[in-house]
């Protein structure tokens, strides 16, 4: 079915202004899959506040035109499933890869982040990026590590000290 022009304005429009916020993009070539699978993809894609979109290769080169994702331009051949994080880096990668565990037809083709293009392969660095909750609690259990530490030792002291008075009491009472 052919698009208009003003239809395709307005994809490139919106395509760069959530690329514009996205923190990472996964591509990937969903030839094969059907559209019910695919239907449940942009289920969990929303779930995960993930930006799904089939997107002609054309109109996301010039989508991604003066974005941290300009690189992704030179993988864009055959058929293109953009995914873009946008609160949590990890997200998207997160999203597709649990979908093509489960979906043979379904290649992931490259990833970026930070304005690098990242191969395929290494989606699992991607994938297993903390959450910003996981992160903060990572964080808060690094900083408190050593108070409790030290609060433990502080507290070790007078229970060192009551048992060695009660063994010097014990001792003293069998002597008598």
């Amino acid at each position: 079915m052919a698009i208009g022009l003003e239809d395709k304005k307005q994809i490139v429009s919106e395509v760069n202004q959530a690329a514009a916020g996205a923190l990472s993009a996964v591509l990937a070539d969903y030839h094969g899959v059907d559209v019910g699978e695919l239907t449940e993809l942009r289920k969990t894609a929303r779930e995960n506040k993930v930006y799904l979109r089939v997107v002609r290769n054309t109109l996301l080169k010039r989508a991604v035109e003066g974005t941290e994702f300009e690189c992704v331009q030179e993988v864009l051949v055959g058929p293109t499933l953009l995914a873009l994080s946008e609160e949590d880096p990890g997200a998207a990668a997160r999203v597709l890869k649990g979908f093509s565990k489960d979906n043979d037809n379904f290649e992931i083709k490259a990833l970026s982040i930070g304005g690098e293009l990242l191969d395929a392969s290494q989606i699992d660095i991607l994938a297993t990026l903390p959450t910003l909750d996981q992160a903060r609690s990572i964080l808060m259990s690094v900083m408190l590590a050593p108070m409790t530490k030290l609060a433990r030792t502080v507290n070790e002291v007078p229970s060192k000290v009551t048992r060695a008075v009660a063994a010097v009491r014990d001792q003293k009472q069998e002597a008598a």
